[in-house]
C-alpha cells in the first residue's frame, strides 16, 4: 500500500462514513434477510457505538460479538471501533467451553450475542457476571436469571450521530482468534489501518474489486478471511455484499448464488469439493455463471479440485495463503497465471522469504519455513508476550507454514510445520499425498498424518472419506495405495488407509490433522 497514512485514522469513518456520505442510498447488503443501504448501515453502527458508550464502554475496552453474518454484526464491529474500543468477533456457533475461553481471555466490557447462541453462551457468562449482554434476534429462551437487553430496545434511544474517537492508524481496533487448527485459539490484535492495507494490497491489486461487484463469502465474518471477503473488502470499493446468517450448507449456498448472482465468490477447498460433488449428483441448479472470480484460502487448494472446477464451471480458482496474524491473503495466484497446486506469488506490498531452522534462507526448491512482512501484520498476541516475541522477528512474522518456491517463482504450501512428516529421513508434505489421493475416483476427502510403528519408525496414515455409496475394504485400501504409488515416489505412499465417515474440521473448514494423529 502506497502513501503515508494520516495522523488520525478511524476504521469506521473510513469504511462506513466515507462511502455512506458519497452514496447513502446504494445497497451495501443485498440480503439475507433484507437489503440494507450504506446510509442505514452507517446510522446503525453509530447507534451501536452510542449505546456501548452509554453502558460505560470506553477506549481500549473489549466488546465481544457472537453474531451470525448480519447488519447487526457489522454495526457492532464498527460501533465498537468508532468509539476507540476493540471489537472481538467470535464464532456464534461455539460451545460453552469456547465462550469461557473468550470471556476469560479478552475480559470484555460488553457482549452482543445472538439469541441462537444463548444456550451455549449463558452458562459461560458467569465468568464475567458483571458485563451487560445485548441479545439480537427474537428467539424465546430461558435466561436463567441473567439480565439481558434486547438489541432493538438497546439501540432504540441511541443517536444516529457519532463523532469518531481520534484514533491513530496504529491504535488497536479489533482482535481475532486463530481458528485453533493447532490447539487453543489465541487472539491477534489488529490496528485501525490494517484493514485498509489488506484492502488495497489484495482486494484492489489482485481481485480488481469495483463498485459493480457483489461479494459472497461462504467463510464467516468472525474470522480473518471472512471478515475481509464479506465486510471490509466490498465496503472499500463501494460494492455490495451478500451475507448468509445461517450455518453453511451446500444446497443453501448454491441457492443463494443462483438467486443473488454474486460476481466474486470466496470459500475454502473443502467447500469447493462439496459443490463439485453436488454438481455431479444433480446437474440443474448449480449455476456459477455470474461469478467472475473464485477465491480459495484456509488451506491449500488441491490441483484435482482446481482442475475439476475449471472443467465444470470454466473459472480458475485463485488459491491464496493468508493468516489471522497478517489479517488476509499475502501470497496469491494471479488471474491467467494460475498453476494448479501452487498458491502463486507474493501479493503486492508484501515480502516473503523461506528460511531454515536457523532463520537462514534456503536454496530454491528446498522446503523451509515461510516468513512474511507487510503493513497489515498484527501488533501482538493478546497477553502472550513470549509467543509474540517468538513469532515477530523484527518486521518479519514467522508463519509456521512450510513452503518451497519453484524455478518459475511460484510458491507451494506444504502444510503447517507440525503437520510435516519425516519418513525414511525425508520430508513428506501431507498436502501432496492428499492431492494424489483425491485423484482416486472413490475418494471425496483425505487427510494424511504421521504415526510411529513398534520399532519407532515414522510412517504415514491416510484417513479417507469415500464418495456416494462406495464401501471401504482391504481390497480398496490396497488399490488406493497403488493409485498413489503410480503418482509419487515410494516413501510418500501411505502405509495404511483408514476409512471414516467424516474428517474433524475447525468451524472454518480446515482439517484438524492433530485430532487424527492419536486416532
Amino acid at each position: 500500500m502506497h502513501g503515508k497514512l494520516p495522523e488520525h485514522f478511524n476504521l469506521a469513518s473510513h469504511f462506513l462514513d466515507a462511502p455512506a456520505a458519497l452514496h447513502s442510498e446504494r445497497a451495501a447488503i443485498v440480503g439475507e434477510p433484507r437489503e440494507v443501504s450504506y446510509g442505514e448501515l452507517a446510522a446503525l453502527a453509530n447507534r451501536a457505538g452510542n449505546a456501548l458508550r452509554a453502558q460505560g464502554v470506553s477506549r481500549g475496552d473489549r466488546v465481544l460479538i457472537a453474531q451470525p453474518d448480519s447488519a447487526e454484526f457489522i454495526a457492532a464491529f464498527f460501533g465498537a471501533a468508532k468509539i476507540g474500543a476493540l471489537a472481538v468477533p467470535v464464532n456464534p456457533f461455539a460451545r460453552s467451553s469456547d465462550y469461557i475461553h473468550y470471556l476469560e481471555n479478552s475480559e470484555p466490557q460488553a457482549a452482543i450475542v445472538h439469541a441462537e447462541s444463548l444456550a451455549e453462551f449463558l452458562p459461560a457468562s458467569s465468568v464475567r457476571p458483571q458485563i451487560p449482554i445485548v441479545v439480537v434476534g427474537e428467539k424465546r429462551i430461558d435466561l436463567h436469571g441473567v439480565s439481558c437487553a434486547k438489541w432493538k430496545d438497546w439501540i432504540g434511544p441511541a443517536s444516529e450521530q457519532l463523532a469518531a474517537a481520534d484514533t491513530s492508524p496504529g491504535d488497536p481496533a479489533f482482535m481475532l482468534y486463530t481458528s485453533g487448527s493447532g490447539g487453543a485459539p489465541k487472539a491477534a490484535v489488529h490496528r485501525h489501518a490494517d484493514s485498509l492495507v489488506a484492502s488495497a494490497n489484495y482486494a484492489q491489486n489482485v481481485l480488481g474489486l469495483c463498485a459493480d461487484d457483489l461479494t459472497f463469502s461462504v467463510s464467516k465474518l468472525f474470522f480473518a478471511y471472512g471478515l475481509g471477503n464479506g465486510m471490509y473488502f466490498p465496503l472499500s470499493a463501494g460494492a455490495r455484499m451478500m451475507l448468509n446468517p445461517e450455518r453453511t450448507s451446500v444446497p443453501h449456498v448454491i441457492d443463494l448464488v443462483a438467486r443473488h448472482r454474486p460476481t466474486i465468490f470466496f470459500a475454502v477447498p473443502t467447500f469447493y469439493a462439496a459443490v463439485l460433488r453436488e454438481a455431479e449428483r444433480s446437474d440443474h441448479g448449480v449455476n456459477f455463471s455470474s461469478v467472475r472470480k473464485c477465491v480459495s484460502a484456509g488451506e491449500t487448494l488441491p490441483a484435482e479440485i482446481f482442475n475439476a472446477w475449471k472443467r465444470r464451471f470454466g473459472i480458475e480458482i485463485l488459491d491464496g495463503i493468508g493468516s489471522t496474524e497478517m489479517l488476509h491473503i499475502f501470497i496469491s495466484s494471479v488471474p491467467g497465471k494460475c498453476k494448479p497446486g501452487s498458491c502463486g506469488f507474493p501479493v503486492p506490498e508484501y515480502e516473503v522469504k523461506i528460511v531454515d531452522d536457523a532463520g537462514e534462507p534456503v536454496r530454491d526448491g528446498e522446503i523451509g519455513t515461510l516468513w512474511v512482512r507487510g503493513a497489515s501484520a498484527f501488533s501482538e498476541y493478546w497477553r502472550i508476550p513470549e509467543l509474540t516475541a517468538r513469532t515477530k522477528r523484527g518486521d518479519w512474522v514467522a508463519t509456521g507454514d512450510k513452503f518451497f518456491c519453484d524455478s518459475e517463482g511460484y510458491y507451494h504450501y506444504c502444510g503447517r510445520a507440525d503437520d510435516m512428516l519425516k519418513v525414511a529421513g525425508m520430508w513428506v508434505s501431507p498436502m501432496e499425498v492428499e492431492n494424489a489421493l483425491l485423484g482416486h475416483p472413490y475418494i471425496a476427502e483425505a487427510a494424511v498424518v504421521g504415526a510411529t510403528d513398534e520399532r519407532g519408525l515414522s510412517y504415514s496414515v491416510a484417513h479417507v472419506v469415500l464418495r456416494g455409496n462406495a464401501q471401504g475394504s482391504e481390497k480398496l485400501a490396497a488399490e488406493i495405495c497403488e493409485h498413489v504409488k503410480a503418482r509419487l515416489v515410494s516413501y510418500k505412499v501411505p502405509r495404511e488407509v483408514r476409512f471414516c465417515a467424516e474428517l474433524p474440521k475447525t468451524v472454518t473448514g480446515k482439517i484438524q490433522r492433530f485430532k487424527l494423529r492419536g486416532a
